[in-house]
């Protein structure tokens, strides 16, 4: 299928064309069942196909050992700022590398439950950089380290994973997870919204280890308990259903691809070529330098608010979408997630140099 327009949301994000017309085909008739998908029972053999399918092809996709869980959950991202103390923090001990608008949304979270150490923040510049981290600081008492992996606002990125030893390393993927490889055995912890990079709105993946399941709080709601999800599958109460099983065609989709590792030589290309454009014009500038600049999500402005403005305006007249700046950055940002193929990146800098010129 051939897009009419460019999508470069920071999400809800684009999806593969070939998975939309894959859930077109099937809207009405999932495989013979004679139901749509939105209407199977999510206890019934239909849908158990479906969630493990997705388990299976994540697990295969980010080589998760055996000794991790992998749960489908509700409310986003930030739910988990919640979840993750109450559940971890059993020392009432956490540790933040705090590099953006979620990290700083995390630890507000996280002091309800416990003390909260900043190891090094990036707030006094607006999160325009990544700072230096420091783990001589973290006691050894402390429940867990939270990392952002890619801030999706800001335009930064982690080059580096920090090797936390003995402390649960929890890492927030929510931008960029599939996007390059992670080895999942040096983090306790990964949770990623899907909207952008694994699906549509409406799910969270949380990958856990399994040693750190069971010790939650005394007062955490039954369905904020990782062990509640756990024992069931996933399938203590009604899961969102159509988003996972939308979320197991984009794996899918991802292995035809060629997996996790194919699809980063593209995104380090993508945004090669945008930066590469950006760097060279004397009418843009990239926010960010190098080695923090994100793969996911490239920021960058025109001289002035006018022109970042026009830019939109004329962008959109284009086909290229959503350029617009996060309101607490302003300028500009082109998300450049799995989805988005070479070939879109390649006409947002014809677009971008028409609007210079």
């Amino acid at each position: 299928m051939k897009r009419k327009v460019y999508n470069f949301s920071p999400g809800p994000a684009l999806l593969p064309a070939d998975v939309m017309e894959i859930a077109q085909r099937e809207f009405l008739d999932y495989k013979g069942s004679g139901m749509s998908i939105l209407e199977v029972s999510h206890r019934s053999g239909v849908f158990q196909e479906v969630i493990e399918n997705a388990e299976a092809n994540l697990r295969q996709l980010m080589a998760i050992p055996e000794n991790y869980e992998v749960l489908f959950l509700q409310g986003g991202a930030s739910t988990q700022f919640a979840m993750v103390p109450l559940n971890l923090m059993k020392n009432g001990k956490a540790a933040f590398w705090d590099t953006g608008r979620w990290s700083e949304r995390a630890i507000a979270e996280a002091e309800k439950y416990g003390n909260t150490q900043v190891l090094s923040s990036s707030r006094d510049r607006n999160y325009s950089y990544v700072p230096p981290l420091d783990l001589d600081k973290v006691s050894p008492e402390t429940d867990y380290l939270h990392i952002t992996t890619n801030n999706t606002i800001f335009g930064t990125r982690l080059s580096q994973i920090p090797d936390s030893k003995k402390i649960p390393l929890v890492a927030d993927m929510s931008s960029n997870i599939l996007s390059e490889t992670y080895q999942v055995e040096d983090f306790g912890l990964i949770y990623a919204g899907a909207q952008k990079n694994i699906g549509p709105a409406g799910m969270t993946v949380v990958i856990i280890r399994k040693d750190l399941i069971g010790s939650a709080h005394e007062l955490c709601p039954k369905m904020l308990n990782y062990q509640t999800h756990s024992e069931k599958n996933s399938l203590y109460n009604t899961p969102p259903t159509f988003a996972i099983y939308l979320t197991g065609l984009v794996f899918k989709w991802t292995l035809d691809m060629g997996g996790v590792s194919a699809l980063e030589v593209q995104n380090r290309k993508k945004a090669q070529l945008l930066y590469d454009f950006i760097d060279s014009s004397s009418f843009y500038s990239a926010n960010i330098s190098e080695p923090d600049r994100s793969w996911m999500n490239i920021c960058f402005k025109t001289p002035d608010g006018e022109s970042d403005l026009k830019l939109v305006g004329f962008a959109e007249e284009k086909g290229c979408m959503f350029l617009k700046g996060h309101r607490s950055v302003g300028g500009l940002r082109a998300s450049l997630y799995n989805s988005m193929n070479l070939e879109g990146v390649e006409y947002l800098v014809e677009v971008l140099d028409e609007f210079q010129k």
